[in-house]
């Protein structure tokens, strides 16, 4: 037969569309084609394909070889057609019966000795191969990322022979070994860091209600700290969450640490990240760091230093909970679900209090307007992390609450919040927050004015509520009270700074 169709499977997004691999062997001179938008990195694959199966003791065809991949306008890169095309010619000119393949799917980058190579994007794969019902064959490479699914749809190959030794009943492919999912807690411990009771509460509370906090204080005062520790204060990621999650970084060829696989990302770009590092994008489309933070934490240290347009280009993420990247061909979709914490110093010279100040109000108000207010208005909290009292280091302190004890309040309000509504409060939109969030008439009054002194938008006054409501689920009381709002006004620092500078 001169004629074969094998199935693989393209990486878009987080999705792993079906390709149909077709190979046709036509009389002529002999020659290689690649059709169906290949990139630079597919049609390379003539030449490693032929070099794998020389050197693997197989014949290849001097024929016209035509090898169409399927659908023609999907765009197709990377290295994991190398080895469904093998197959294709080989089923093509006989060398494997093509009736053993209509169940199989392959993924596979060939080495010039027939070995395989692991891919990128394995993942996605394996899912999607699970639903369509048949095996995919993979390199052993990606066993790890193949082992937590159960069941896994797929087998693994170290080297070309080993395939076709199976397809003919010769030998056995391997089965992903299963990677169990253990609940491990993080290294970090809210315990470590010294005073700064605020400052922990205001990242419960941030943990309770998935808000977003920035952190404002001198340098050496503890921000990074108490931001490292959030992961450990979240609930346990769900099996969807995690596979997520593992999904991402699967596409972007990160490694998948079997141990730590469920454990909630926690991101730290560096400040002369660029917008694409940041949000993805490139000419094919890969995911940034806003995606490999999705269901985890992004936090952004030195936030002044980092580019505006770079910080604004988080506006649409933070309220849509995706990133969409459009090229000229196609359009791919990130998921890119995470919480923002962003620490910065309130001056350029790292201080405010008078006691400290070498620097002027102008400087002050020049140096905080690199950041732009509407991104200073997606944070849901701003609180003031300030220097440690003189004899706090030294004096004897009884234990300081640990993580764990904070994570069963932060457990505990989110249940009320999924019990309620369904998600959690930062996630209300405007019509849930009249259902959900209801002020008494006295309350809205007072809320309505403190808003007009401190000159905030409505964008703040929803936030100040859902803040309010997370503080009233952490206390397990079922309405929104006045102390409830007066103490999320208390988590306004930078409006107060900002309204205290222009005065």
């Amino acid at each position: 037969m001169s004629l074969a169709v094998v199935f693989a499977r393209a990486s878009l997004g987080v999705s792993a569309p079906l390709v149909t691999v077709e190979a046709h062997l036509a009389n002529g001179l002999p020659a290689f084609n690649i059709v169906g938008l290949p990139e630079t990195t597919v049609k390379e694959a003539r030449d490693r394909v032929r070099s794998a199966l020389l050197n693997s003791g197989f014949e290849f065809p001097a024929r016209r070889i035509t090898v169409n991949l399927a659908p023609a306008d999907l765009p197709k890169d990377g290295g994991r057609f190398d080895l469904p095309i093998a197959m294709a010619i080989l089923a093509a000119s006989g060398q494997i019966p093509a009736t053993s393949l209509e169940q199989l799917e392959f993924l596979g980058e060939l080495a010039l000795t027939g070995a395989l190579r692991s891919i990128k994007g394995a993942l996605p794969a394996v899912l999607a191969a699970r639903d369509s019902e048949r095996i995919l064959i993979l390199p052993a490479g990606n066993g790890i990322e193949a082992g937590v699914i159960h069941p896994c749809p797929a087998r693994l190959a170290p080297h070309l022979l080993a395939i076709t030794a199976w397809l003919q009943q010769e030998g056995e492919l391997a089965v992903p070994e299963p990677v169990i999912s253990e609940e491990r807690d993080y290294i970090t411990d809210l315990c470590d860091v010294i005073g700064q009771e605020g400052g922990k509460r205001a990242l419960e509370i941030a943990a309770a209600g998935e808000h977003n906090l920035l952190l404002l204080g001198p340098p050496g005062t503890g921000k990074s700290m108490l931001a490292s520790r959030l992961p450990g204060l979240l609930p346990p990621m769900s099996e969807e969450e995690a596979l997520e999650t593992a999904a991402i970084r699967s596409i972007s060829g990160l490694s998948l640490d079997p141990e730590n696989w469920r454990l909630r990302a926690f991101r730290q770009p560096h400040h002369s990240a660029s917008a694409v590092a940041l949000v993805g994008g490139g000419s094919y489309p890969r995911p940034g760091e806003i995606s490999l933070a999705h269901n985890g934490v992004l936090f952004l240290d030195e936030m002044t230093e980092f580019e505006r347009r770079v910080l604004d280009a988080l506006r649409e993420p933070l309220e849509t909970s995706s990133i969409s990247i459009a090229r000229a061909a196609h359009r791919v979709t990130f998921p890119a679900r995470f919480q923002l914490i962003g620490a910065m110093n309130p001056s350029p010279c790292g201080h405010y209090a008078d006691g400290y100040r070498r620097s002027s109000s102008e400087q002050i108000l020049r140096y905080l307007s690199k950041i732009s207010g509407p991104f200073l208005d997606r944070f849901d909290l701003s609180v003031e992390i300030p220097l440690l009292p003189p004899g706090e280091l030294s004096r004897t302190r009884p234990k300081a609450e640990g993580s764990a004890q904070i994570r069963k309040r932060v457990l505990a309000a989110r249940e009320r919040q999924l019990k309620r509504a369904g998600k959690t409060n930062a996630r209300l939109s405007a019509a849930e927050l009249d259902k959900f969030c209801p002020l008494e008439q006295e309350d809205a009054v007072f809320l309505e004015q403190a808003l007009h002194r401190m000159k905030l938008s409505i964008r703040a006054w929803h936030k100040l509520i859902r803040v309010a409501r997370t503080i009233a689920d952490l206390n397990d009381e079922h309405a929104i009270g006045r102390h409830h709002l007066i103490e999320a006004l208390g988590y306004r620092a930078m409006d107060r700074l900002l309204q205290h500078l222009q005065s």
